[in-house]
């Protein structure tokens, strides 16, 4: 385990206090106060972690000279309660480890989801309406906002792909892991022989950008209009509201006829955009990082295969961390689905303190 040196945590607390008292001054513009509070937000949890291991580091030394006393009773006693403080002190000093990890900037923000049909056509198409409801109602029991913003519907059910922006408090953190090939195994609806199919979708889950991340130049657009058609081609609306938005520099090309209104899927696509754009930019510094220590469990290659739903075992494998869990209703309800980002988030945490101790 990595230890914290003393100096360290004291600097924690004290920038925690000098951010306080700055705050409570009541002399400052409002700008700088949401700064000073963002700040504030971020460094309050690393205090409170830092706080609990230096108490449990002075309750422990406390506790050690009272065990060399020359009463026998107060020696037992001390040496009783020493033994659950450091049974305490391990878990306290990896919680304060895993907050002074350096954090992905885009943790905090929304995401945009991406879900397709692969391979096993009708079916695929199925089960990526199937996990779509998943992290709807996933994101419902977060608290979070879910909001579909295209989606091309197959005409047996489900979707050939579909685009969603959930926003909430750290969405993305939570969200991020989930980004790869999804695999399910059963038997199809449309299956008179009661045959187990193989499926498979595959999810993206990208950090949403604002519109100060990317600065998109009109003359870099070829912006399309034309009249939305819905499944087997057919025209669902009279007028050119639909929108196909090209990326020249890029080739990146967004199709958007969700909304009757031309101006409405206009902003949706240039939202999409933004948000494959900041992505990009992402990948590319994410790549020049010499030596950069990449997580096991969060590649971002989305042809990865991470995940097996089984149903008729009723199980759901994530292959990155080979966990599996017997709750496949529970997970493609919502709530289950916890349990797997969780142990993914835990994974992910300690191979990042693992690469620190190896350094």
């Amino acid at each position: 385990m990595m230890q914290i040196s003393s100096e360290r945590i004291a600097q924690i607390e004290a920038k925690k206090q000098e951010l306080s008292e700055a705050m409570a001054a009541g002399t400052l513009p409002p700008d700088e106060f949401v700064r000073l509070s963002k700040e504030y937000a971020q460094v309050e949890p690393v205090a409170a972690a830092a706080r609990e291991v230096r108490r449990l580091r002075a309750e422990r030394e406390s506790l050690a000279a009272m065990t060399r006393d020359g009463d026998e009773e107060l020696r037992a006693m001390a040496a009783e309660e020493l033994q659950l403080i450091e049974d305490r002190l391990p878990e306290a000093e990896r919680a304060l480890a895993v907050q002074l990890l350096p954090k992905d900037s885009a943790d905090e923000r929304a995401a945009m989801l991406e879900v397709r049909a692969g391979t096993g056509g009708d079916e695929a198409a199925l089960f990526a309406g199937d996990l779509l409801r998943m992290y709807q109602r996933f994101a419902d029991e977060q608290g979070w906002k879910f909001e579909l913003i295209s989606g091309s519907a197959s005409e047996v059910g489900g979707y050939k792909e579909a685009v969603a922006s959930i926003n909430g408090a750290g969405v993305f953190a939570r969200l991020k892991f989930e980004s790869g090939v999804h695999r399910v195994q059963r038997v199809p609806a449309t299956e008179s022989g009661g045959r187990i199919h193989t499926s498979a979708a595959t999810v993206a889950v990208l950090p949403e950008a604002e519109e100060v991340d990317v600065q998109i130049d009109d003359k870099d657009l070829r912006i399309d209009v034309y009249r939305s058609s819905g499944p087997g081609g057919q025209s669902v609306n009279t007028t050119d509201s639909a929108v196909r938005i090209t990326h020249l520099p890029t080739g990146l090309v967004v199709i958007q006829q969700d909304e009757k209104s031309q101006h409405k899927n206009k902003a949706k696509a240039l939202k999409v955009l933004r948000t494959r754009l900041f992505e990009l930019e992402r990948e590319r510094l994410a790549n020049e990082r010499a030596g950069a220590r990449r997580s096991m469990v969060g590649s971002g290659d989305r042809s990865e295969r991470i995940r097996t739903y089984n149903f008729p075992q009723g199980r759901v494998t994530d292959h990155r961390i080979n966990l599996t869990l017997h709750k496949l209703p529970e997970i493609l309800e919502g709530p289950g689905l916890r349990d797997l980002t969780d142990a993914l988030i835990a994974e992910d945490e300690a191979q990042r303190l693992a690469g620190l101790e190896e350094a």
